[in-house]
């Protein structure tokens, strides 16, 4: 168990799987929110057998961190998910849920207390397990035709600057002065998106909402499923 700060307290979950891994399984390490009402709430949920949802971490409002399930063991965060190559990703990973209602009730911004916990708890992660920094992902990266959490108030320049996560490289000026602006085609778009590790899709329903969880993780600013320079720039300097 990594030391992360004094307030670490243990309420397991027994939503995982029986079957240990050993620490070179870990290869991914996936953000959500709760997307609950209430901390108590989804605390209850993570918690409760018949849920068959669980995590290993909970970051709570003041920045204390609940331990769930065990880092070895197979926690029930990811559900249904694509990485590049590999399926299913709650063999591969460790998640940690983050106290926030989520859009559904009044998506708030992450405090400043939440943010110093989820940058020692990845920092520790990262390092016992070996965790490139392309392998941390958000649930809506792994899942984007379901899911739409850590979302966009999720302060993932400032983990990037943590050396957390990645970001792009595109300065914001000019970032700005490309966006709006129409590309020739928007198949060189998603072949990138495809090999960064997006799952591909097909329909123009489900093209929308892979370009939107893309901007809600790198151009926050503006989500409007519309693939414009700045986002292919972005794109591009990220692969």
């Amino acid at each position: 168990m990594p030391k992360i700060v004094e307030k670490m307290t243990f309420n397991y979950s027994p939503n995982f799987d029986l079957k240990k891994r050993t620490k070179f399984k870990v290869k991914y390490l996936i953000l959500h929110y709760t997307g609950m009402k209430s901390e108590n709430a989804a605390i209850r949920k993570l918690t409760d057998s018949n849920s068959k949802v669980s995590c290993h971490y909970l970051i709570k409002k003041r920045g204390d961190i609940i331990q769930m399930v065990p880092d070895l063991y197979v926690a029930w965060h990811a559900g249904v998910s694509f990485w590049k190559k590999d399926r299913s990703l709650n063999s591969k990973s460790i998640g940690i849920e983050i106290s926030n209602p989520g859009h559904q009730y009044g998506y708030k911004n992450f405090n400043k207390k939440q943010i110093q916990s989820i940058i020692r708890l990845s920092k520790s992660l990262i390092n016992k397990y070996n965790i490139k920094i392309e392998n941390v992902l958000g649930h809506s990266d792994i899942a984007p035709l379901r899911k739409k959490d850590p979302g966009e108030k999720f302060p993932w320049e400032l983990l990037a600057k943590k050396k957390i996560c990645l970001w792009h490289k595109i300065n914001k000026n000019r970032c700005k002065n490309y966006r709006g602006i129409k590309i020739k085609t928007k198949t060189e778009f998603y072949k990138l998106l495809y090999k960064m590790g997006y799952m591909i899709v097909k329909t123009q329903s489900e093209k929308k909402k892979l370009c939107k969880n893309f901007q809600r993780r790198f151009r926050p600013e503006l989500i409007n499923g519309i693939i414009d320079k700045e986002c292919y720039s972005i794109l591009k300097s990220l692969i």
